[in-house]
């Protein structure tokens, strides 16, 4: 996607009430500045609503918003951050503009509850979606026919894009911004923003509880154990022995807790933990293979490009690219 001359027109959907302060934010801090330097295209990002005027978001914070429906004709990314109140139907007008942006072929992106605006225009009839962990059954049951996804991040649809709840949408849009200008200018985002490069939008989002802030359950302190223990051969077997658990029981009660199996919960764990090393530091490949526990460099090969669409040394590469172009001062 390329201005071709010209800034894109990037517009997101607010309305009085129901814009999530939290999404709003990670909108204007992808497109509201100039990122050119990263490798990013000029933006032209502006607030849209039905009634330009002051409108609040959910904390009650006024925004004033100049311009009304019809820059969605005009716009080439439309993103609708969280609907906060989901008892609340989008208007006619609303869904008429976004159904009209999509088949002028504008790329949508749904943050949170506002995949419920796009449910109800129609845009994920028989699609893949996800919402916050929380609405999910809500959203499958007014709109059944979307197939929806309540344990992962985001799913990307090609020209439809749905996060899942708050800071998910941070990975939506750097998985975006991977996707349309390459992982240099994400990387460069990312580090900017002072967050992970990239969650894999299967990543299960944390439901209930997050293992992390489990400090008093055995579960999270053997986590914690197995994340120190990557290099070693940890199984389920070898985790719930810790937990002085069945397997079976064990793997009952890691799913409840994170919302993804003890072998998925691994294989992001070391995923992760190679990035770091490939990331911050000399090792070689096969040394870092050896350091998360994938054995080989053949074994890292494989999961690192099946998961993250690069291989671990052209990830590296990418990475120091990055940072070596730099991630200065915001452009006036």
């Amino acid at each position: 996607m390329t201005g071709i001359g010209r800034p894109l027109v990037v517009s997101a959907v607010v309305a009085d009430g129901l814009v999530g302060s939290f999404g709003l934010g990670v909108a204007v801090e992808v497109f509201g500045y100039d990122r050119r330097a990263m490798g990013l295209p000029r933006f032209d990002f502006g607030l849209v609503t039905e009634h330009p005027g002051v409108v609040r978001t959910d904390t009650g914070i006024p925004l004033t918003v100049e311009h009304g429906l019809e820059r969605l004709a005009a716009s080439d990314i439309v993103t609708i951050t969280a609907w906060e109140v989901c008892d609340r139907v989008p208007s006619p007008q609303l869904l008429d503009a976004v159904r009209a942006a999509h088949a002028r072929g504008a790329l949508i992106v749904s943050q949170c509850t506002g995949a419920f605006v796009l449910a109800a225009a129609g845009l994920l009839d028989g699609q893949r979606a996800t919402t916050h962990w929380k609405y999910a059954g809500e959203l499958a049951a007014r709109h059944p026919a979307v197939r929806v996804e309540p344990a992962v991040l985001y799913v990307d649809n090609g020209q439809v894009v749905t996060g899942a709840g708050t800071a998910a949408g941070v990975d939506a849009l750097l998985h975006l911004v991977r996707r349309e200008w390459g992982a240099a200018a994400a990387n460069a985002l990312a580090r900017e923003m002072v967050v992970p490069p990239h969650r894999d939008g299967g990543q299960a989002q944390f439901i209930d509880a997050p293992v992390a802030g489990c400090e008093d359950d055995r579960l999270g302190a053997v986590l914690e154990w197995a994340v120190a223990h990557l290099a070693e051969e940890v199984t389920v077997d070898v985790l719930a022995r810790r937990a002085l658990m069945s397997p079976r029981t064990f793997a009952r009660r890691f799913r409840a807790a994170t919302g993804t199996t003890p072998h998925a919960w691994l294989l992001a764990q070391r995923l992760a933990a190679a990035e770091t090393l490939l990331e911050g530091s000399d090792t070689s490949v096969e040394e870092v293979a050896r350091l998360v526990g994938f054995g080989t460099a053949a074994g890292l090969r494989e999961q690192f490009t099946r998961r993250r669409g690069v291989s671990p040394r052209a990830y590296r590469q990418t990475f120091r690219r990055a940072v070596a172009t730099g991630d200065g001062d915001r452009a006036a």
